[in-house]
């Protein structure tokens, strides 16, 4: 009987152990983002932008190829003696010839084609950073759907006491029947607010892992984080100072400007006269020397360009110029517009959450505990409680929406700024 005994227990610690080891722990802000960044198929996609742009500059660097030719001279059209003998005064000429490039031509592709890979790069970036954001929302709706099922689950809990209490006196003839029909009458809105929450909050864990491109099942996802707010806020001209270094896209507006200014080089260069240089080799005996049989020829090929100087060219890249500096100045707008939005969003938040955290919270608890007991021991109406009760659930998750509000806001701001300075 010990033994067998012993033998349960451990079989009941071994599947216990086996429990806890199958179930996820909770993900961190961190361990999402990172799994975001690794399996996002639209981030990973954008990302071989930057490789292709990479192959770009071995292309732009390449030298021109030399061309190789072989000539035959010397073919007989007429009889000899009267013998058709075609190849006998046959010469094969082999030759070779090269396309020299000016004006370092093939350097400046290279710094567009570097160019552009800064640009795709950045681009990238910007890309990360309007995902993040979304990402970081999906992470936000989902903490705060968890909060908002934990306060139905106590506001549901709570009022199944207060039923409780409410029976014992209907039993004992201190409420009257259709007062206790009122108040089983009204749980069902609190039933409501907790099926309602647990939807939202599957919704919620749907949209992230959609976005991590994950297949696990909504029961086992589960998150970690701080669902609280933080009032202290840095000046606004911090964050627009923060925003001028960090943003990608500005980058890439001002990587566009000094890519335009190369172009324009290129196209300069490109109408410039490139030569082509030529030899060649022969067995050609030469009247003057009887013994010279063997001959080498060299020449020099250079286009006459009167009419196509890349005019056209130059005068397009020349004008690039100006778009890209007008480009640039809209996305420096662009940049202190976002920044100045997601601030005052942030702090109008702020405000509207500090009497509730000092005040409203504390204040909605007291008086539904009050009203309570005084209902519970004759000296309030039903109605006072349902009132206060509904007072208490209104504030309680007007906070929770409010800080769900604030952290969107604050990662708003983050997107706005170019990196996290809110966490």
């Amino acid at each position: 009987m010990q033994k067998l005994s012993w033998l349960c227990c451990t079989l009941i610690l071994l599947t216990s152990v086996r429990v806890v080891a199958q179930t996820p722990s909770p993900l961190t802000w961190d361990q999402v983002r990172h799994r975001f960044e690794q399996n996002n198929p639209t981030l990973l996609a954008d990302k071989l932008n930057i490789d292709e742009s990479k192959a770009q500059e071995i292309t732009a660097f390449l030298r021109p190829n030399p061309q190789v030719g072989l000539s035959s001279d010397g073919l007989q059209i007429a009889p000899h003696n009267g013998h058709w003998v075609p190849l006998t005064g046959n010469q094969l000429v082999p030759s070779i010839n090269y396309l020299h490039e000016r004006q370092h031509k093939r350097e400046l592709r290279l710094e567009s084609a570097k160019k552009g890979t800064l640009i795709a790069e950045s681009s990238h970036a910007d890309l990360d950073r309007t995902l993040l954001f979304t990402l970081r929302t999906a992470f936000v709706s989902t903490l705060q759907a968890k909060a908002v099922l934990q306060l139905a689950k106590d506001n549901l809990a709570y009022y199944d006491h207060v039923l409780d209490i409410s029976r014992i006196r209907f039993k004992a003839g201190d409420i009257a029947q259709i007062d206790l029909d009122r108040l089983e009458l009204q749980r069902v809105q609190y039933e409501s607010d907790l099926e309602t929450a647990d939807v939202n909050l599957r919704t919620a864990k749907i949209t992230l892992l959609t976005l991590l491109n994950d297949r696990t099942p909504i029961e086992q996802l589960d998150l970690f984080g701080t669902f609280d707010f933080d009032d202290r806020l840095m000046p606004r001209d911090n964050f627009r100072k923060i925003a001028l270094d960090a943003r990608p896209d500005l980058k890439a507006a001002l990587e566009a400007v000094d890519k335009a200014q190369t172009d324009h080089k290129l196209a300069l260069a490109n109408g410039s006269t490139d030569p082509t240089f030529a030899t060649w080799y022969s067995y050609n005996p030469a009247f003057n020397n009887a013994y010279g049989r063997y001959t080498l020829g060299a020449s020099i090929s250079i286009p006459l360009r009167v009419f196509d100087r890349n005019q056209g060219e130059k005068l397009r890249t020349q004008i690039d110029i100006t778009r890209n500096e007008r480009l640039r100045d809209a996305a420096e707008a662009q940049v202190f517009s976002d920044v100045d939005s997601g601030y005052v969003t942030v702090a109008g938040v702020v405000k509207l959450l500090q009497p509730y955290k000092a005040k409203y919270l504390q204040q909605s608890t007291r008086v539904r505990d009050t009203i309570f007991f005084s209902y519970r021991n004759g000296g309030a109406s039903l109605l006072d409680f349902l009132n206060a009760e509904s007072d208490y659930r209104t504030v309680q998750l007007n906070y929770v929406n409010l800080v769900g509000s604030y952290l969107t806001a604050a990662a708003q701001l983050n997107m706005a700024v170019g990196r996290e300075v809110i966490q």
